[in-house]
C-alpha cells in the first residue's frame, strides 16, 4: 500500500468534519454533497474485500427511491447478493474515520479479515442517472486506483443489472454473459419461450403502462425494447425527460399513496406497473369502470408466482420444497391465503431484503417479495440441477414441457436481488400463460385494510423488538397497551419498529374496515408517543 499515494488522494476527498454516517440495508444514503470522501472510501474499500474474497465486486452509486437531491452507495458480494454483515461494519469504520487514521484502519481491516494485500483486486461500478451520480462514482475509481484495483466502469445501469454482471463475472459466465447485451438477451429468450406457450398467442398485444419514475429504468427498458417480441407493447411514461426522478411517481409513492403516479393517465382496467429509482421494486395497479384504484402489491406478485410455480412443480412430480417469505408488512389476507388456500409454508423474518433473501435460501424454491414490491425467487443448485435434467431427459411429455417451463422461469428470474425488469417480464408471461386480466389477479384474495404512521422519537432505539419485529420488548408497558388496543377491532393486528434510517418509529395496522385501521393507528401512534419519548405535538387523528 503506497501510502504517500493514500494521503494525496485522501486529502482530495476530505471528510465533512463531525458528520457521521452508518452502512445499512441500503448501504449509505443522504445528501450528495455529503458523500465523496464516502465514495473514495468504498472505492478502497472494495478493492479489499475483492482481495479478501478473491473475486470481483461490485458497487453501485444510486440512492433508489430517495429525492434526487440524494445519493448513495451499495457494495455488491460476489455472487451478485448483499455485502457481508462483518464488512458492514468496516464500511462504517472506513467512512467515519478521519483523515489521518485511514491508513491505520485499512491496515485493521486486512488483518481482521485476513486480506492477502498482493492478490489482485477487480472491481466493477454501476450509477443510476442523478445530477450527482458520474462525479461520485469517478470518487469511487480514485479508491479504487489508489490501491491498485482494476476496474470496469458500466456507467448508467439499474442495481440489478449490476448485481447481475458480478455474479456473471464471478461465475466464469455460466449465469450468463457480463455484458448489457447479455442481460437483454438471457431476459427475452426465456420470456420469448414462455410466450410462445400460451393460449392467445401471437394474436392479442400486451399493452402495458409503465411508470419509470423518471429514472434509469426508462433508459434500460428502451434499450431493451427491440428484444422484446412484437406482440409485447410497452409505454413508457415519467422516462425523466421533463421531471425530477422519484417526484410524485414510481413504486414507493404509488404503494405509500395508493394512487397513480403523476404523468400517467389511467383508463379503466388497463394493466399498469411502476418501477422505483433504481428499477430493483416494481408494484402493479389499475382502475376500475367506477373509477377506484387499486393497488396489487408486493404481497399478491408473490401469491401470483407462487400459484404459478406450485402447478409447475406438481406437474413436474418431484419433492421439491417450496416456501414463501414474507415480513410482518405482508397483508394478513395474502399469508392467510398463501397458507390455507395455496397450502404453501410462509416464514416471517425482520425487515430488510438480506434477512428475506437468507431465510429463502434455505428451501428448494423460496419464493421473497416485501410488501413494497422488491423481491424475487431463488432456487437451490440441487432443484435447478434437477428441473434442467428433466427439462432434457424426461420421457413424460406433460412432466418434460413442465421442467421447460420452470427451466425458461428459472432464466427469466434475476435471481441475485429484486429486479424490476425481470419481476415484470415473469409476471406478463404467467398472466399470458394462465390468461389471467389483472382484474382476476386482484381478486385472488381481498387485502385487508390497513394504514402506515410513523412518529417522530427522540431516540429511536427505546424500541426494542422480537418475533420478526412483530412485538415490542421494550418500552416496558408498550406491548401491552397495543395487545389491549388491537383486541378492539375485528380482524386487527398492530405492530411497531424503529426506522432503520432516522429517528422514527414505524406503525403498522390492519382492521377489518379502514375507518378502525385508522383509528388503530392512530391510538397505536399516541401510545408510541407517550411511552417511546414522541417529539414535538402529539400525534392527530
Amino acid at each position: 500500500m503506497d501510502s504517500e499515494a493514500l494521503k494525496k488522494y485522501s486529502a482530495l476527498h476530505p471528510k465533512p468534519a463531525g458528520l457521521a454516517l452508518q452502512y445499512g440495508t441500503a448501504g449509505f444514503r443522504t445528501k450528495a454533497e455529503q458523500l465523496d470522501h464516502v465514495m473514495f472510501r468504498m472505492g478502497l474499500l472494495a478493492v479489499l474485500r475483492s482481495k479478501a474474497t478473491v473475486s470481483t465486486i461490485g458497487i453501485m452509486v444510486t440512492a433508489s427511491h430517495n429525492p434526487e437531491e440524494d445519493n448513495g452507495v451499495k457494495l455488491v458480494d460476489p455472487l451478485g447478493e448483499m455485502l457481508h454483515p462483518a464488512w458492514e461494519g468496516y464500511a462504517t469504520q472506513l467512512a467515519n474515520a478521519e483523515e489521518q487514521e485511514l491508513q491505520k484502519i485499512i491496515t485493521e481491516i486486512c488483518q481482521k479479515a485476513a486480506v492477502n494485500q498482493d492478490k489482485d483486486a477487480s472491481v466493477v461500478i454501476g450509477r443510476d442517472t442523478r445530477p450527482s451520480s458520474e462525479k461520485l462514482s469517478q470518487s469511487v475509481i480514485d479508491g479504487i486506483s489508489v490501491l491498485g484495483g482494476q476496474y470496469h466502469d458500466y456507467g448508467l445501469v439499474t442495481t440489478p443489472q449490476l448485481h447481475y454482471m458480478v455474479c456473471c463475472r464471478n461465475t466464469q459466465g455460466q449465469y450468463g454473459k457480463a455484458t448489457l447485451e447479455g442481460y437483454y438477451e438471457k431476459l427475452s429468450k426465456a420470456f420469448m419461450e414462455l410466450i410462445k406457450q400460451s393460449p392467445s398467442s401471437g394474436e392479442s398485444q400486451r399493452h402495458l403502462k409503465i411508470d419509470c419514475a423518471n429514472g434509469i429504468g426508462a433508459l434500460k427498458l428502451a434499450e431493451m425494447e427491440p428484444y422484446f417480441p412484437k406482440e409485447m407493447l410497452i409505454h413508457l411514461y415519467n422516462d425523466g425527460t421533463k421531471e425530477k426522478l422519484n417526484h410524485l411517481c414510481g413504486a414507493d409513492f404509488v404503494k405509500v399513496h395508493q394512487k397513480q403516479p403523476r404523468g400517467l393517465d389511467l383508463k379503466p382496467n388497463e394493466r399498469c406497473c411502476s418501477f422505483d429509482g433504481d428499477a430493483d421494486r416494481i408494484v402493479y395497479y389499475y382502475e376500475d369502470t367506477t373509477g377506484h384504484f387499486h393497488l396489487i402489491d408486493g404481497d399478491k406478485i408473490a401469491t401470483l408466482i407462487s400459484i404459478f410455480l406450485k402447478e409447475l412443480l406438481a406437474k413436474v412430480g418431484q419433492t421439491l420444497e417450496m416456501a414463501v417469505v414474507q415480513t410482518a408488512y405482508a397483508n394478513g389476507s395474502s399469508t392467510r391465503y398463501l397458507e390455507e388456500t395455496l397450502k404453501v409454508p410462509v416464514h416471517c423474518v425482520k425487515t430488510g431484503v438480506k434477512h428475506l433473501h437468507h431465510k429463502a435460501q434455505e428451501f428448494d424454491v423460496g419464493v421473497y417479495f416485501e410488501a413494497n414490491g422488491h423481491g424475487t425467487v431463488l432456487f437451490s443448485k440441487a432443484a435447478e440441477t434437477k428441473i434442467r435434467q428433466l427439462a432434457k431427459e424426461e420421457k413424460d411429455d406433460e412432466k418434460r414441457e413442465a421442467a421447460k417451463v420452470l427451466e425458461n422461469m428459472i432464466d427469466l428470474i434475476n435471481q441475485t436481488v429484486g429486479d424490476a425488469i425481470s419481476d415484470m417480464l415473469v409476471i406478463e408471461a404467467i398472466l399470458a400463460l394462465k390468461g389471467l386480466t389483472v382484474q382476476q389477479w386482484d381478486a385472488i384474495y381481498t387485502d385487508l385494510p390497513n394504514r402506515l404512521l410513523k412518529v417522530q422519537v427522540a431516540d429511536r432505539r427505546v424500541i426494542d423488538t422480537t418475533d420478526a419485529e412483530r412485538r415490542a420488548v421494550t418500552p416496558p408497558g408498550l406491548q401491552e397497551k397495543i395487545d389491549a388496543l388491537v383486541k378492539k377491532y375485528k380482524l386487527s393486528r398492530a405492530f411497531v419498529r424503529p426506522s432503520g434510517t432516522e429517528d422514527v418509529v414505524r406503525i403498522y395496522t390492519e382492521a377489518d374496515t379502514q375507518e378502525n385501521a385508522d383509528a388503530l393507528a392512530h391510538e397505536v401512534s399516541l401510545a408510541v408517543y407517550h411511552l417511546a419519548g414522541g417529539r414535538g405535538a402529539p400525534p392527530q387523528p
